[in-house]
Parts: structure tokens; sequence; C-alpha cells
């Protein structure tokens, strides 16, 4: 079965993930780590992604953009995926596949879904129970979004510029979101979105993206469509 064109639009946000083949380990030490973040800012600069968020975990990426082109999304992770590969393949004398595939994507509505994929993607290494807060994960977005580290990758999405008038009332807010843990119908909501490329958000969300595309944005209903009645059947039916 052929896969599913991926949901692309321009200026709408979108949640990544990219996974090590077989899930395994892609970043082995800090050079790695730093490597893809050098050329995450290159190439997202220069194909026009503005990133909200991220976290490198040891065996994957999770990333919160926003694109100015349709292909802008793919063309950054094509050329990041590429370059990431030569340097790991080069470094530790190794050959063949690092990641698992193409990456995982869903369209992310703007109202109540983006600060929610800000803290899905920053609470990844304690749900992971890697650490026990997300300051403590050195390889996240959060030390800049919630304490204020320089960060010039980085570009603000509107939602959390509405946290507060100024950068120190927005971090403020954007911390007191963590005090609780996101809920696990969220969590799950998130995944299902992004692994099986649906856009995430409401029904008027997932209408309007559809609408867009011309092309369902929304998981299937599983098994075939009840077979119309006939002749007695009908007759029965319409009784």
């Amino acid at each position: 079965m052929p896969r599913r064109a991926r949901l692309a639009l321009a200026g709408v946000p979108w949640h990544i993930i990219q996974r090590g083949n077989n899930r395994a380990v892609c970043f082995f030490g800090e050079d790695d780590y730093l490597f893809y973040l050098h050329y995450l800012k290159e190439f997202a600069a220069g194909f026009g992604c503005a990133i909200h968020a991220y976290v490198l975990m040891t065996n994957h990426v999770h990333l919160l953009i926003t694109p100015q082109r349709e292909d802008s999304a793919a063309l950054m992770m094509k050329h990041l995926g590429q370059r990431y590969v030569q340097y790991i393949n080069r470094s530790y004398r190794r050959s063949g596949t690092l990641w698992e595939g193409r990456f995982r994507s869903c369209l992310t509505q703007t109202e109540d879904y983006v600060l929610a994929c800000y803290r899905y993607i920053e609470l990844n290494p304690v749900r992971a129970a890697m650490v026990s807060k997300p300051q403590d994960f050195r390889w996240t977005s959060f030390h800049a979004n919630a304490m204020g580290k320089a960060n010039p990758m980085l570009t603000p999405h509107d939602q959390y510029r509405r946290l507060g008038r100024t950068d120190a009332e927005r971090r403020q807010a954007y911390r007191a979101l963590f005090r609780a843990h996101l809920d696990e119908a969220v969590v799950e909501e998130i995944r299902s979105a992004t692994n099986g490329n649906y856009a995430l958000g409401d029904k008027r969300f997932q209408a309007q993206i559809e609408a867009a595309l011309g092309r369902r944005a929304i998981r299937g209903v599983a098994g075939r469509p009840p077979k119309a009645p006939q002749g007695d059947d009908r007759q029965q039916t319409l009784l």
C-alpha cells in the first residue's frame, strides 16, 4: 500500500519526530549534538523554517517549527538528515542508514495545541525518566524558553509571546505550565497525530486542513463501509 502524502501547509506549525533506525542510538557524544544543532540552525534559516522548540534525545529528535513555504520543512529535514548521516558515518567509521525512514509530522492548531506541543517536546526527557526536571536535560530549548538562555536559533511562536508583556513575564508564565505533567490524553493525541500524519486540533481545524488540501486529514474508520440493502432487505430496512 502506498504511503499517504504528507500533510503540508505553509504558515501552519508542524510537530516533527525523526527516529533512529530500529530506535537505535543516533547521538553518541557531545560533538554529535552540537553538529546537529549547528546544521539545524543553518538549514532552518536557509529553507525558511522558524524553530520554536526542540529536544534531542539519544535515539530521536522532536521539533516544533513553522515553515514559510509548503516544501520548507521537507527540504530542511532532507538536507539536515543527509548531512548528519554523512558526519556520523565518517566519524564512527560506519555505513548504511541511521534514520528510521522519513520523518513523522503533523500540522498543529495554534490555539490550545502549540503550547501543548512545546510542553510535550521539552518534557520528553522527564517522561523518559532521564531527568526529574526539564532544565536538567542539556539538549533542549527549555533553557531558552523557560530560563532565558540566549539561543538565536529559536523564534518564539505568537502563542508563546502572548504569555506576557515582557520576556520575564513570558518566561515566568511558561515555567508555570510545567508545574504539572501534561495530561496523558493530550500526550496520546499528539503522538497519534504525529505518527499518523494527521491534523492535530479540534474538528474545526481538521475540517479547515481538509478543505485547504482537498484530502483526508484525520484517521479513517477501520473496515469496509456498510453494504447497501437490496431487494427484500431494503424493504425490511424501510419498514
